[in-house]
């Protein structure tokens, strides 16, 4: 990271997303691990990948609290600074509605997301491919490696070719762990 980029994260205000985020404390991951370090892991791969929009940024840290957090109060999140509309509205763009096929929901960013909205959907998609690693379930870890390769893949190539490789090596990883477990 340059430091003419440095000194453009200086000015962003985490905090209160981070304390936003801390409604996921104890919430397991099926993929797992727990949703509230998912959402730090997911945030420190955009910044790995050089991402600092600040709205983004924030977005990654609360990406999941309207979807895994019951009865969430939108407020909370619609309330934090001049950014949170923004930040809300990108939220929402990768926040699966209820009864929503996920196939559907994925179709739904690829076809129509904003280009943040697949930027943090990949990220967020690199931060559940390493949670697989230590996932056990072979037909849940086949599923979601497809899933990756169908739906997550056609995203990764449009917006950003270093995410797309990062996700290529993972599906390879878990493919090759499948493999071992499965010999034919």
């Amino acid at each position: 990271m340059t430091s003419y980029e440095m000194m453009l994260l200086k000015g962003t205000y985490l905090a209160p997303y981070m304390q936003l985020a801390t409604l996921l404390i104890g919430k397991t991951r099926v993929g797992g691990g727990n949703m509230f370090r998912h959402q730090f892991d997911t945030m420190a791969t955009l910044v790995d990948y050089g991402y600092i929009d600040s709205v983004l940024l924030k977005a990654s840290l609360v990406h999941d609290v309207i979807e895994d957090i019951p009865d969430f109060n939108n407020n909370l999140l619609l309330s934090i600074d001049f950014e949170s509309p923004a930040v809300y509205e990108l939220v929402l763009e990768v926040t699966r509605n209820p009864g929503e096929p996920k196939a559907d929901f994925l179709i739904r960013i690829k076809e129509s997301g904003s280009k943040n909205a697949k930027i943090l959907k990949c990220a967020d998609r690199i931060s559940n491919m390493i949670a697989l690693g230590f996932v056990i379930n072979p037909e849940f870890i086949a599923r979601y490696t497809e899933e990756t390769v169908q739906y997550i893949f056609p995203i990764a190539e449009e917006v950003d070719k270093n995410m797309y490789s990062e996700l290529e090596s993972l599906v390879a990883s878990r493919r090759k762990y499948l493999a071992m477990m499965n010999p034919l």
